[in-house]
């Protein structure tokens, strides 16, 4: 394996970043955005000194293998040459897969274990894999200094380099089928640590969370390791037998390159979608400033709430766009109604509570993702007990996004200052909440709210007074 104010940033900090891959709402896709955006940038410092320091310890250790192990093999120039070239071309073959690619290197790599002497192997898949990147760092696709990442990522050479040298250089046969099992598990384990190692320490992603999509690599690997014992028994008795397996590299680049247009699809999808809830949600800016910036802020809570529900990726989405969009309707509300300084009358109200239908109305004319979204929007002030609008939905009929939205919006709220009122304290708001849990609101939300709440405000107040600013309710020094 070889290793992304205004309504437009809340929704850019919390939720856009996950709208990458064939699947936009997987984990699997937003790695495969990051790292697309990765690899046109210079390395990070913390990426920089961890994958050369990974890259330094793969060249010492190839050095220290090579002098180790002993070999009467032959060390033919054309011999070496070709083994890697063809494993650059098979490595230019890439099924991203999260933060990295699964190459189809195993039909090169496992030949060349019996061809050349085993000291020399991890020195030609780092030169395949430098030779593959070639033509990007010519084109200046990819920035120089992600060489190092290669050879970072050419430590899984030498888990089979080590257990087959020190089971005795010999020609393949099947009776060794344990000690090459061994030698796989080896080449696995030193790549999850070398991969898993560099993307924990130089972007926080933790190894626990990467196994996913290592298992995806794995499979591939583990899928063509028999095709290229194959190809090794015969290149053994015809010695660039393995040319032969070129087609199959050809036939899945194929396959690699229908893959990467589905990615590239949606992305311009996820794009489209992405720049109409942002366009909607600045007009709801405009026409109301009030609105604007209530939104912006449910967001933020939504998206924590959410993440404690353990929502998946698509949910949260889900739960963010209708956190930014859930007064959208409002749009199509008379703005001396929405404007109001008072209490609305009884007719008011009737065309009030139609902002639900109307927002779920304009979001499924868009189609797609935010008609999705138009469905929970349509529920946003349903209540718990049933006596909501519009459809008087109540308890678990309600949407659970539906259900976040409803009691962070009510949160916002109460902690804004209105053009009928002035803003309350979050205990205060939390008291409120809590009295009507179980009525107006779902209780385990509102539960989850008061979390969050207490554990963030006494934080936000401890750095206020180091920065030295008023703190809410109290005077300044």
């Amino acid at each position: 394996m070889t290793p992304r104010g205004s309504s437009v940033h809340a929704l850019r900090r919390l939720s856009l970043s996950r709208l990458f891959g064939v699947d936009p709402d997987s984990e699997d896709g937003r790695h495969i955005g990051e790292s697309r955006e990765r690899r046109l940038r210079q390395l990070s410092a913390r990426d920089r000194w961890v994958s050369f320091l990974l890259a330094a310890g793969f060249l010492a250790a190839a050095v220290d293998a090579s002098v180790a192990l002993t070999s009467s093999r032959s060390r033919s120039p054309f011999l070496v040459g070709a083994l890697v070239v063809a494993y650059a071309l098979a490595s230019r073959v890439e099924f991203e897969v999260g933060p990295g690619s699964a190459v189809p290197t195993q039909l090169v790599l496992v030949p060349m274990l019996f061809l050349l002497p085993l000291g020399l192997v991890p020195f030609c898949v780092a030169a395949g894999f430098l030779l593959a990147d070639l033509p990007r760092y010519l084109t200046r696709r990819l920035h120089p200094e992600r060489a190092a990442v290669l050879l970072a990522s050419s430590w899984h050479a030498l888990g089979p380099v080590l257990v087959l040298g020190i089971a005795g250089e010999r020609g393949p046969r099947w009776d060794d089928a344990p000690l090459y099992a061994l030698a796989l598990a080896s080449q696995f384990a030193l790549d999850f640590a070398s991969s898993t190692g560099r993307a924990w320490f130089a972007f926080g992603m933790r190894p626990g969370s990467q196994i996913s999509e290592m298992l995806s690599v794995w499979a591939v690997d583990l899928t063509l390791a028999p095709v290229g014992l194959f190809v090794a028994f015969e290149s053994v008795r015809t010695r660039y037998a393995f040319v032969a397996a070129l087609p199959l590299v050809l036939l899945m680049a194929v396959f690699a390159r229908e893959r990467r247009a589905r990615i590239d699809n949606a992305l311009e999808l996820s794009g489209a979608y992405r720049g109409t809830a942002l366009l909607l949600g600045d007009v709801v800016e405009a026409d109301d400033a009030y609105t604007g910036a209530h939104s912006r802020d449910v967001v933020s809570l939504v998206a924590e709430i959410a993440d404690r529900f353990g929502l998946d990726s698509r949910e949260r989405r889900n739960a963010e766009f209708a956190a930014l969009l859930h007064d959208v309707g409002k749009i199509r509300v008379p703005k001396e109604i929405v404007n109001k300084p008072g209490p609305l009358d009884d007719d008011e109200w009737a065309i009030m509570r139609r902002h639900t239908i109307e927002g779920e109305s304009m979001l499924k004319a868009v189609g797609g993702i935010l008609a999705e979204v138009g469905e929970i929007v349509r529920s946003c002030h349903e209540r718990w007990d049933g006596t909501g609008y519009p459809d008087g939905l109540a308890g678990e009929e309600i949407p659970l996004i539906a259900r976040i939205v409803c009691a962070c919006d009510a949160y916002s709220a109460i902690t804004t200052t209105r053009s009928y009122r002035a803003a309350r304290s979050p205990e205060e708001a939390l008291v409120e909440l809590e009295r009507c849990a179980g009525t107006h609101f779902d209780p385990k939300v509102v539960s989850l709210i008061a979390d969050v709440v207490r554990e963030t405000e006494p934080a936000r107040d401890k750095r206020l007074a180091v920065a030295g600013e008023p703190q809410p309710g109290r005077a300044a020094a």
